[in-house]
């Protein structure tokens, strides 16, 4: 056991020091360039929009945030997963193909719009899938033959440090979905998982085995995020934190949703909004919509916006939801699938509001 398990450390070293090499030589001077000149060269981008040209992003990055994104998406279903089932149940191999094969479907339709390459977030995709695709690999390997031949010399029951990691696994989905993976204090929940996890109890073939796991994992992703880290901060300038909107009008006793801002109200009755980046984007413009106030231009684009839904097996879409870019079937919740749509900008607003009653579970929206 102790060979393959030194083999599996060595590939993720190399792998690591490959990736960082290609990071930094390449994929951040390229990245930074790319989106200094986006805003200017994106088909679709208003070019009279009354958002400030340093705050425009381009079109193609609604399409390429995805990829980035599902690497949150994949962790928040193995969190699900791990709560009540055992690590082997996360389907890693079916994440790697969902992964690549979503990356190539929003390249395609990069292509074919003619929007600009953005090499540099494209050289970015490939070095955190490739990371991913060894990790998930590696960790399919172990789980379904390590880890589940201790699962079953347990007696098919989860164990505290079961539990521990579960739990580590949700605050890491929750803390990924505003900050940078590589920021996230691996290191606090290794020293947790033997200061705070009873290291006898029931189980112990399934004890050990998990604690080991456990602290392999955080402890290779905390030495990988600390250089991920320093090479970011050399190289980068931080992300902005906001996306600037245009909304058609504030009616009178509007209530401004969690850091939302108002920038400028134009004379034509738009006004200029800032709202939250990210994973709290989709929460301040639903909370707009739901007030009859609708998006016009977000971070200079008018034209197309990725959102990905949940949707039943047997549901189908109602009218007017945008086109279908892809479909990926969900483990948890089962009999569900998460559909990609571009949506016109415009009528953005309008679908945030009715989804819920369609029967939708709005996943994410890519705001570029």
């Amino acid at each position: 056991m102790k060979r393959p398990l030194r083999k599996a450390l060595l590939t993720i070293t190399i792998t690591t020091t490959i990736a960082i090499g290609v990071a930094l030589t390449f994929a951040m001077p390229v990245a930074h360039a790319a989106a200094s000149s986006a805003a200017a060269e994106t088909p679709g981008a208003s070019f009279q929009s009354p958002v400030p040209a340093a705050d425009r992003r381009g079109t193609e990055q609604t399409l390429l945030t995805f990829p980035e994104w599902y690497l949150v998406h994949s962790p928040a279903e193995y969190a699900r997963i791990v709560q009540h089932e055992p690590s082997h149940d996360f389907p890693f191999l079916d994440q790697i193909g969902q992964l690549w094969s979503s990356y190539a479907t929003v390249t395609r339709e990069q292509m074919h719009d003619n929007y600009p390459l953005n090499l540099g977030y494209h050289v970015m995709i490939w070095v955190i899938a490739s990371s991913t695709t060894v990790e998930y690999a590696l960790r399919s390997l172990y789980e379904n033959t390590v880890g589940r031949a201790s699962w079953l010399l347990g007696g098919k029951k989860l164990t505290d440090e079961d539990r521990y990691g579960a739990q580590a696994a949700q605050e890491y989905v929750d803390f990924i979905r505003q900050e940078p993976w590589y920021l996230f204090d691996f290191s606090a929940r290794l020293h947790h998982l033997w200061s705070d996890v009873p290291l006898w109890g029931p189980d112990l073939v399934r004890k050990w085995e998990r604690r080991y796991a456990l602290t392999t994992e955080y402890a290779i992703k905390a030495v990988y995020g600390k250089l991920i880290e320093k090479a970011t901060r050399a190289t980068y300038t931080p992300a902005l934190m906001t996306t600037d909107v245009v909304v058609d009008r504030l009616p009178d006793g509007w209530s401004a949703p969690a850091h939302v801002s108002v920038l400028a109200r134009l004379p034509d009755g738009r006004a200029l909004l800032a709202l939250p980046r990210y994973f709290d984007f989709r929460l301040a413009a639903t909370t707009l919509a739901q007030q009859g106030i609708h998006l016009t231009d977000i971070a200079g684009n008018t034209s197309v916006i990725l959102v990905t839904v949940w949707a039943k097996d047997d549901a189908p879409l109602p009218a007017g939801s945008g086109r279908i870019l892809f479909e990926q079937p969900l483990t948890i919740p089962a009999h569900t699938r998460r559909v990609a749509l571009l949506i016109p900008v415009h009528g953005l607003s309008d679908f945030l509001a009715a989804a819920g009653k369609n029967g939708l579970v709005t996943e994410h929206v890519y705001d570029y």
